[in-house]
Formats: structure tokens, C-alpha cells, sequence
């Protein structure tokens, strides 16, 4: 258990000198301040006192049947606490004196029916009546006060008192350690012994509970020796104690010592040593104690069977588990809703959801917790749909979710794309508050995110009043993955001045920074990670690695692949850095390195590999190693290694092949294959096997932008203007949007952002000025200029919009803002278009620079007016 101590305002200074142990005490000196916030919280006493109060007999021989005082507490003794009030309003209008039985017996009806705002009109009464308290009276109002969690006038009740006795005390540590206040807690025990106050059986368990809240190991030891100095060690209930702190403060060995030496030991003893094991990931060693328990013939109970359950499933021994299984089922345990969602919890953490759905299924009676249990495992064992199913199930039956069922599934709706459902629980969570559950509003982030709502996830994340790490995590996450990297940057660095990040953090802020080639951000977030130790032993080496592969920095992503764990993952980065480039023989070398080094290649690199021989014209190589997948590395080939193969053959030119190796497919293609056949006869400009393949596709996907963005392209390559304004016009009728061209360039460290047709830039007349002179160079060189091309207007307007040509603005401000010579690096959101590729080899023929723009697609190096891509790499073909 987690906790932590808050302050108290109350001093707690020992202030009274030690003598002998009376059962009760005068506080002569000491100062009581009772300026402390009202605190309310649900309390159990520790010690085992009836609340009834048909305890509460007159201890006066003088009460009669006529006695006012004995009216009040004939009254408490039948419950009639409205009654009781009157009878004590009319005492005090008549002024009748009112009995400390009266008061008691008032007291402790109060406090058994919860009553406070009665509580505290007794409690003024009393106050009127006499300035100090008696023993038996001021123990009353104290564990009434404690029991309503007002630990102010608790304290203050406290101070008044003539005398206390132990349960005095004993109450208000209780309630101190109740409320969180592990260290004020702690002083009153100790105040407690100074004054000469012997502990007792209650004592005891209270105080070692507190200092396995804080905890706090020293404290528990010397409350140890206390046990011992005071005759206490064969107590079952102080020693179950005594296990339990050790186990809360990590010391198992010293735990199971104390187990070890009791003379008699209850069931509490058993489980609190075998869920100590538990607790501290010792698994094995609380299933051993279990089986030694059964072998003494110690009956488990509930607590028992709950524990060794979730043991199985941290564990991770579904035999175990399921031999576990069928005891319960022999046993009383069987019809046990707690075990049954136990069981359900544990199969489905071992992957076995369908046991988790027997168990399920065989329950008679379903709990929240039940449905709750096999909806995140649906959810958790990546079967959304079936968590859907279970949920409206759940609905039917009448059952109202929490805050834990709202998130799992919400995360289905995102896994599924069900923005519908997704609104409806988000309404549902406003109605019922759930809303106000961080949880809650942390999985509505990421669901609106998914489902292309990044606006919605905004409005949720900005109504959190306390936001945590997973609150900012999943607003960068969800900005990234709606192509809003450089707003994510932004999060992060407002995040870093209230909260640190974690490691999923790094990771997510370190895409966004790959996304728009933010290396400087991306340093210092390695910095960082050097720095604090964060997320190394985690994902974050190859987030690191892959952000310096995007930024397009080989030399230190090879120095970041050498210096960390090698895995299939961190192989696979580099691998797609290779395909990006263009470099398929450098790929093929590195893939062979990789095997070598015993790293089993699996599905994703030869994805990766596939890519790099398309681009490089590596076709014989490319179908060999397609060919290797299963014969060779036993890996079965899915729909994106049969896509990669289809742009393979096409960029070759091998339409027809291509087109052939579809039909004969052993699964059926999916629009990202029928996909990469429409590119390449694109840049064929083979029109009837493309309008074919945009067929197929627009039967099953029909809100993919990119496919309608590679129609257009084919079309207007091939001068059918018409079909161009046709399917413009079915994008708008559908609703789809383009996004606007944007390109980032880093100066200084700092990322600047570009717009298409961006005119409110500080520097926009001096960039305007730099382009137009480099395009009056290429209309005196003979190029055909951006202004001045042999497009029509049908063709400009299709650049405009499918390029943008936001990368001119960035390269031009580059070239302003840094110093002659140095290498610029653009990232963008867009393809390039011919129109764009043509100007900047341009611009790098004049200024003698080296320029790099990564499209979304691949890496553009340019240089001395020349293109790593060989001119075949953007929308159009080259005109010089």
C-alpha cells in the first residue's frame, strides 16, 4: 500500500516528564492546539467496542422512571434519536441538569447512525455544560469525532479532557493513521509512552499499521521491541501485525522469522505471510507456504484463494492456475463471486481468454467487478469487438459501469475506430461524474485521438484539473498521431515545468520529433535520459535510434545501434532507414550482418528489406528474399510483404506481373495492395490498370485520402483533367480533406513551421525575395520556372494541393537564418511534386549546399543539382 504522510499543524513535542504507569493521567502541562481542517473520512475503531448503545445504562442509582436523563437514554436504548433531541432541547430550555450518562448514551447513537450535524449540537451542549471532560465523556466524543473523520475538534476534545486512558489515545492515533497522518500518528504513540500511557493488545496492531502505510522500516523495528518490552509477543493479533508491517516496509525475511516463531498461528497469520510473499513478487515462495499450509490441515478462506489466484496469474503459471481451478470448484470456494472474478482476472492475464469466458459464462450470479474483469480481458487480449458485446450485455442486465469499465471500454471504441459509442460514453460519464476520474478522462484523450478527434481529446485534456503523466503522455501521443507533432513538442515542454516524464513519455515526444526532424529536441531528450537513467532499459534506445534514423543522422544512429542492445527491433530501424533512402545494396549487406549475428529476422524486417530493393530496383533479390520468408526463416508472409512485393514488380515496370501475382494470391488483397498497383501506374501512367485497381480499392475503403490523392495524380499525369475535377469533387461530396501543406526546418535548435501559402511569417517578404530571385536564375538558365511552367491551370491547382510546396519556404528561410555552406535539413507532411524537386536541385546547384527534404515517403538528398532519388521518387516525372 502506497501512502503518503501530510503535515498536521499540531505540534507534538514530548513535554511531560516520564514516571510510573498509571492507567490514567492528568495533562497538566501540556498544550493542545486544535487548529486543524476538518477531515472527513470513514473510520473503524481498533478495538473491538459495541457500538450499541444498549450499553448505555445509567451508573446512578438515582435515576427513576420520571428522571428526564433516564427518558433520553430509554430513548437511545430504542434508537429514537429525534426524540432524544427534543427531550435534551427541553432539559436545557428548563435548565435542567443533564447526566453524563445522558450525554454518553446521545453520543454514541450519533455515532452509530452517522448522525454529525447531531453529533456536534450534543457536543455544543456538553461544551456550555463544563469546560473540562471526564474520562468516560471525552472518550465518547472522541471516537464519535474520529468515526466522522473530524480530527479538529477530536483534538480538541483531547486537550479538554481531565484524564485520558489508553482508549483514549488508542482512538486518536487510529484516527490520525486513518486519515494519512502516518508521522503525527506515530508522535502521539510515542507522546503516549512519555506520559507513562502502557499500550495494550489495541495498541499495537493500530501503530505497526501506520508504520506499514508510511512506511517506515526504523520505526517498526523499535515499535517491535515495545512488543516485547511489554509482554505482547505471543498476542496472535499484535504478531499478524507485526507480519504485516514487515511485509508493507519489503522485509520478507524478517516477516517470515516472526511467522516462524509463534507459538499459534490463526489463518490471518497464514495469509498475511503468504500474500507478503505475494506482494513482493516472492510467488514461489508464497505458493510453497500455501502447500505447507494445506499439509498442517489449515483450512484456506476467501483471502486465502483470492491471494493464491492472483499469485498463478502474476506468476504467469496458467498449470498452476488451473489446478488451482479445480480445487476451488471442489471446494465451498465454488460459488464464490470474488473467486470467480479472481479466476477470470488470472486466465486472462496468462492469454487464455477463452477459459476466462467459461468461467464467466458458469457464474450465477454476475457482479460489476465480474463484467468489469471479462471486458478487460476481451480488451487486453485484443478482442474489442467482444468487449463491445460484453458491455451491451452488461447494459441489458441493468448494471451501471464504474470508472474502471468506462476505460476498457473506451479502449476498445479506440481499437475499433467506434467514435459513436465512444461520445455516448463520454455523455454517460459526464452524467454520472465519472468524468472527474483521471483514468476516465486519460482514455477519452486517447480514443478521441484514434478515431481523428484530436480537437475533442483537447477540450477533455484541458478540462482535467489535476492532469498526471499519462494525462500529457496521451495528448503528444494523440497530437502525433493526428500529424500535430509540433504542437506535441510544445506539451512537453510545458509539461516539464510541473511534472517529469517517464519513459513512455520520451518515447511518444520522440516520435513527434522524428516526425518534423527535431534533432536538437531529440538530443536533449537523449540528454535527459543519460542524464536521469530513464527508459535505457526499456523501448527508449530504439526510439532514439529511430529518431535519429528519421532525421536522416546515420553516423549517430550507428553510434546509438553500437552502444546498446542489438535486438530484431533496433535491426529493423536501421533497415528502414536504408529502404528510405534508396539504398537497397546497403540494406541487403546490413541484413546479412543481422543474420550473422544470430538475430532471427521476423515479419517486420523483411517488410523493411522488400521496401529497400523496390526503390533500389533490386528485383531478382527482392523475390528471392519473399520467396526465403517461409521456406527459409519460417515466417508466413501477411498483405504487407505481398504489397511490397506488387511495388517491387511495379516500379519495375512489370505492370502486368504484378498484377498477375494479385490474382494469385493465397489471401485476399486489401486496398494497401491493390494500393501500391495504383502507384505504380501512376508512375507508368498506365490508366486502365490503374482505374481498375482504384476499383477494388474504393469497394472496401472509401475515406482514405491517399487514394484518391494517387488517382488524381494519375490522372492529371496522363492530361484527363476531367476525370481530375471528377474525383476532386467526389473527395468533397465525402467529406475528405486534404491537409495543408506544412514543412519544418530546424535553425539553432528551434523548429520553425512553414503553411502552404503562409504570408504572416515575421521573414516572409525576405523569403518571397529569395525565391523569386532563384526563379528568375532558372528562367535565364532555360528550366521552365514554378510561375512560368508549361502546366495548364488544372495541373497547377493539383500541385498547389497535393504538394503544397511548403518546403520552398522553409529552404529559403534556411538559407537566410544560417551560415554559407551549412547542410539544411526539411521535413514535410506532403509529397514532393516535380515542380518542387526541379527548384531545389536548383537552389543547390547556385548556393553550394546540401539540401535534405523527407516527404512521406523517402529521403531527398540533394546535391550540386542532383537527387539521391534518380528523379523517379516524387509526383511527376523530371522535365530537366
Amino acid at each position: 500500500m502506497a501512502a503518503f504522510a501530510r503535515t498536521s499543524p499540531i505540534s507534538l513535542h514530548p513535554d511531560h516528564p516520564n514516571h510510573q504507569t498509571p492507567q490514567t493521567h492528568k495533562p497538566k502541562a501540556l498544550s493542545f492546539s486544535h487548529d486543524l481542517h476538518t477531515h472527513h473520512l470513514s473510520f473503524k475503531k481498533t478495538q473491538e467496542l459495541s457500538l450499541s448503545v444498549i450499553n448505555t445504562s445509567s451508573s446512578s442509582s438515582s435515576i427513576t422512571t420520571h428522571n428526564p436523563n433516564s427518558e433520553i437514554c430509554e430513548l437511545c436504548l430504542a434508537g429514537n434519536l429525534e426524540k432524544a433531541l427534543k427531550h435534551l432541547d427541553s432539559m436545557q430550555e428548563l435548565q435542567i441538569f443533564v447526566e453524563e450518562d445522558a450525554y454518553v448514551a446521545l453520543l454514541r447513537l450519533c455515532e452509530w447512525k452517522r448522525a454529525y450535524d447531531e453529533g456536534t449540537i450534543v457536543y455544543s451542549y456538553v461544551s456550555n455544560s463544563t469546560s473540562r471532560l471526564s474520562v468516560r465523556l471525552g472518550n465518547a466524543l472522541l471516537s464519535m469525532f474520529v468515526r466522522f473523520g473530524d480530527l479538529g475538534n477530536a483534538w480538541y476534545v483531547f486537550g479538554k479532557m481531565e484524564e485520558r486512558d489508553v482508549f483514549s489515545w488508542n482512538v486518536l492515533v487510529g484516527g490520525y493513521a486513518k486519515a494519512g497522518f502516518f508521522d503525527e500518528a506515530l508522535d502521539l504513540y510515542h507522546r503516549m509512552l512519555w506520559v507513562g500511557i502502557k499500550p495494550d493488545v489495541y495498541t499495537f496492531p493500530c501503530v505497526l499499521r501506520t508504520c506499514g502505510g508510511v512506511p517506515d522500516l526504523v520505526r517498526g523495528r523499535e515499535v517491535h521491541v515495545h512488543v516485547l518490552r511489554f509482554g505482547f509477543e505471543s498476542d496472535v493479533d499484535v504478531v499478524n501485525a507485526l507480519i504485516t508491517m514487515y511485509v508493507k516496509c519489503g522485509d520478507v525475511q524478517s516477516a517470515r522469522l516472526v511467522f516462524d516463531r509463534m507459538p499459534r498461528r490463526d489463518r490471518i497469520s497464514w495469509n498475511a505471510m503468504i500474500s507478503g510473499y505475494f506482494e513482493n513478487g516472492e510467488c514461489l515462495q508464497g505458493l510453497r507456504l500455501f502447500f505447507s499450509m494445506r499439509e498442517l490441515s489449515v483450512n484456506p478462506d476467501l483471502m486465502t484463494m483470492t491471494s493464491v489466484i492472483s499469485a498463478c496469474e502474476l506468476h504467469g503459471d496458467e498449470r498452476l492456475g488451473g489446478q488451482v481451478h479445480g480445487y476451488v470448484i471442489r471446494t465451498e470456494f465454488g460459488a464464490d463471486v470474488s473467486v470467480y472474478n479472481s479466476l477470470i482476472q488470472m486466465y486472462s492475464s496468462v492469454g487464455h481468454w477463452d477459459e476466462a469466458e467459461k468461467v464467466f459464462s458458469r457464474m450465477e450470479y454476475k457482479d460489476l467487478v465480474s463484467w468489469t474483469a471479462m471486458i478487460s480481458a476481451y480488451e487486453n487480449n485484443k478482442l474489442p469487438a467482444k468487449a463491445l458485446e460484453t458491455y451491451k450485455l452488461m447494459e441489458l442486465e441493468g448494471v451501471l459501469p464504474d470508472e474502471i469499465t468506462l476505460s476498457s471500454v473506451l479502449s476498445a471504441c479506440a481499437c475499433l475506430g467506434r467514435l459513436d459509442m465512444g461520445v455516448k460514453l463520454h455523455e454517460l460519464a459526464n452524467r454520472t461524474g465519472h468524468i472527474s476520474y483521471v483514468l476516465v478522462a486519460n482514455t477519452l484523450i486517447d480514443m478521441y485521438s484514434k478515431c481523428k478527434c484530436i480537437d475533442k481529446a483537447l477540450d477533455v485534456f484541458h478540462s482535467i484539473p489535476e492532469k498526471n503523466v499519462i494525462s500529457w503522455t496521451s495528448i503528444m501521443l494523440g497530437l502525433r498521431i493526428n500529424n500535430r507533432s509540433f504542437e506535441a513538442l510544445i506539451f512537453f515542454r510545458q509539461m516539464k515545468l510541473s511534472l517529469k516524464p517517464n519513459s513512455v513519455t520520451l518515447i511518444s515526444v520522440l516520435s513527434a520529433c522524428a516526425r518534423i526532424g527535431a534533432l536538437m529536441c531529440g538530443k536533449e531528450i537523449h540528454a535527459h535520459a543519460l542524464r536521469t537513467g530513464v527508459g535505457l532499459d526499456s523501448f527508449l534506445p530504439n526510439a532514439l535510434l529511430d529518431m535519429y534514423v528519421r532525421c536522416g543522422r546515420m553516423r549517430p544512429a550507428w553510434n546509438q545501434f553500437n552502444t546498446h542492445k542489438q535486438d530484431v527491433a533496433a535491426w529493423n530501424i536501421l533497415l528502414t532507414g536504408y529502404a528510405e533512402r534508396g539504398q537497397g545494396a546497403h540494406a541487403v549487406e546490413l541484413f546479412q550482418r543481422m543474420v550473422g549475428s544470430n538475430v532471427n529476422p521476423d515479419d517486420i524486417t523483411f517488410i523493411s528489406l522488400l521496401c529497400a530493393c523496390s526503390r533500389s530496383g533490386m528485383v531478382t533479390e527482392g523475390l528471392e528474399y519473399f520467396h526465403s520468408m517461409q521456406h527459409k526463416y519460417c515466417i508466413t508472409p501477411n498483405r504487407k510483404h505481398y504489397a511490397c512485393v506488387v511495388d517491387l514488380l511495379g516500379r519495375a515496370g512489370k505492370l502486368e506481373d504484378a498484377h498477375e501475382f494479385i490474382l494469385k494470391m493465397p489471401i485476399e488483397p486489401d486496398p494497401a495492395i491493390w494500393g501500391a498497383l495504383l502507384n505504380a501506374c501512376r508512375i507508368l501512367c498506365q490508366v486502365e490498370l490503374g482505374e481498375l485497381a482504384a476499383r477494388h480499392i474504393f469497394e472496401k475503403d472509401t475515406t482514405s485520402v491517399g487514394y484518391y490523392i494517387l488517382l488524381c495524380n494519375l490522372y492529371a499525369d496522363s492530361g484527363k483533367w476531367d476525370e481530375v475535377a471528377k474525383v476532386r469533387k467526389t473527395m468533397r461530396q465525402r467529406g475528405l480533406i486534404v491537409d495543408p501543406g506544412c514543412s519544418w526546418v530546424e535553425i539553432k535548435g528551434k523548429v520553425h513551421a512553414f503553411l502552404s501559402g503562409d504570408n504572416f511569417h515575421p521573414q516572409i517578404m525576405e523569403i518571397k525575395a529569395v525565391l523569386e530571385g532563384f526563379y528568375e536564375k532558372m528562367k535565364a538558365a532555360g528550366f521552365n520556372g514554378p510561375e512560368k511552367s508549361s502546366m495548364d491551370e488544372v495541373e497547377a491547382s493539383k500541385a498547389e494541393i497535393f504538394c503544397g510546396h511548403s518546403e520552398r519556404l522553409a529552404i529559403a528561410y534556411a538559407l537566410i537564418n544560417t551560415a554559407p555552406g551549412t547542410p539544411i535539413w526539411v521535413t514535410k507532411n506532403l509529397f514532393m511534386c516535380q515542380s518542387c524537386h526541379n527548384t531545389v536541385k536548383f537552389i543547390t546547384k547556385v548556393v553550394r549546399r546540401e539540401i535534405s527534404v523527407r516527404d512521406t515517403q523517402q529521403f531527398h538528398h540533394f546535391k550540386d543539382g542532383l537527387c539521391s532519388c534518380g528523379d523517379v521518387g516524387y509526383w511527376g516525372k523530371s522535365n530537366m
